[in-house]
């Protein structure tokens, strides 16, 4: 089975390009074409993270003797453990935490200030994904 970020990388350009839309229509927040395209960025934002995720879960089943246990880990320990195995550097981790974090408090609160909030969050999560996605594909072409 081929392993790579592609789809990673495309939930990650569809959340680019729902910013830069969003940004087209910054002094129009009451709009409708606003309450679009940032909730389109907070949704690949959330979708990207899930897809993080479970490239993480697959790129560090190589570095455990027992792969289904990646399986049983919640989330930040599939973090704690790319910074374990050097797929990401400490402060990353933390960031990821992070980003976690907002994304779980997302699922549970809708309002304008939230989500504003979570856009704030984006330009370096998309520089932060981005390194990932690279990162993650190292480790499986290593294992190819």
């Amino acid at each position: 089975m081929l392993l790579n970020v592609d789809h990673l990388n495309r939930t990650i350009d569809t959340l680019a390009q729902a910013l830069s839309a969003l940004e087209q229509h910054r002094h129009q927040p009451e709009s409708i074409m606003f309450d679009l395209y940032r909730n389109a960025a907070i949704k690949s934002f959330e979708l990207s993270l899930e897809t993080a995720g479970k490239l993480l879960r697959k790129a560090l089943k190589s570095f455990e003797a027992s792969p289904r246990t990646v399986d049983t880990w919640v989330f930040n320990d599939v973090l704690r453990y790319a910074g374990k195995h050097g797929i990401l550097k400490a402060v990353e981790v933390e960031r990821w935490l992070a980003y976690r974090a907002n994304r779980n408090s997302t699922a549970h609160d809708y309002g304008k200030g939230f989500a504003n909030e979570t856009l704030k969050l984006l330009p370096d999560y998309i520089e932060d994904v981005r390194h990932l996605a690279k990162q993650i594909q190292r480790v499986f072409d290593a294992a190819a």
